[in-house]
């Protein structure tokens, strides 16, 4: 046995960041929770995790597209777009999403308090050896706020921000192909099975839709 061989053997593997906790769909937040969030973050005055917290919930991206925004990408000429447009990571295809009114004023105000400029990442992180916030530092921010307003953190996660504003709109206009747009899906399928959709509820949709 070479060298080399003896010293990949003696590497102890990579425990995963998951091991031993659960994993799967994540619930999504309610009004009342999105609302118990906002205002614990306004009293505490935490400019940042608001700005985060409410992009979070518009931009519907994963966690590993939205960590990487950058200024640029929410903000043109000083002012806040009322839409971006992003590549996500996992699938290489671009995602339109919309920056609603408070979303823009805490994004306004967060850049203003950092003094972002526009080639910046929009949440830099606070370890020196990471230009933007990791999605590892990202998750125990989620945790926090669901910890804050007394919700089991084992059963929200990063992808509850990414289903909560999906699911309220198709549980308002029960629009599948708007709500696989806005997610960037390329299936309708993996819509259905992101959102938690039941076949029977998917049946009743395609029944009272007359071709």
């Amino acid at each position: 046995m070479n060298a080399n061989a003896s010293a990949a053997l003696s590497i102890a593997p990579r425990t995963p960041w998951n091991k031993g906790k659960l994993v799967g769909q994540k619930a999504q937040l309610k009004l009342k929770e999105i609302w118990a969030i906002r205002t614990r973050l306004q009293l505490a005055e935490r400019t940042r995790d608001l700005a985060l917290f409410n992009l979070a919930i518009d931009s519907k991206l994963r966690g590993c597209d939205l960590v990487k925004l950058k200024v640029s990408d929410v903000a043109q000429v000083g002012r806040i777009g009322h839409r971006a447009i992003v590549l996500q990571q996992k699938t290489q295809r671009p995602v339109q999403f919309e920056i609603t009114e408070q979303t823009r004023t805490t994004l306004t105000a967060w850049i203003d308090c950092a003094h972002l400029t526009s080639g910046q990442f929009l949440f830099p992180s606070r370890v020196t050896t990471s230009e933007h916030l990791s999605t590892r530092q990202y998750a125990r921010i989620v945790e926090s706020w669901v910890d804050s307003i007394g919700l089991d953190s084992v059963a929200y996660g990063t992808h509850t921000m990414r289903r909560t504003k999906a699911t309220l709109i198709y549980r308002r206009t029960k629009n599948l192909r708007a709500v696989q747009l806005l997610l960037g899906h390329t299936k309708l399928e993996s819509t259905v099975r992101y959102l938690g959709i039941e076949v029977d509820d998917a049946l009743e949709i395609a029944e009272q839709t007359e071709v």
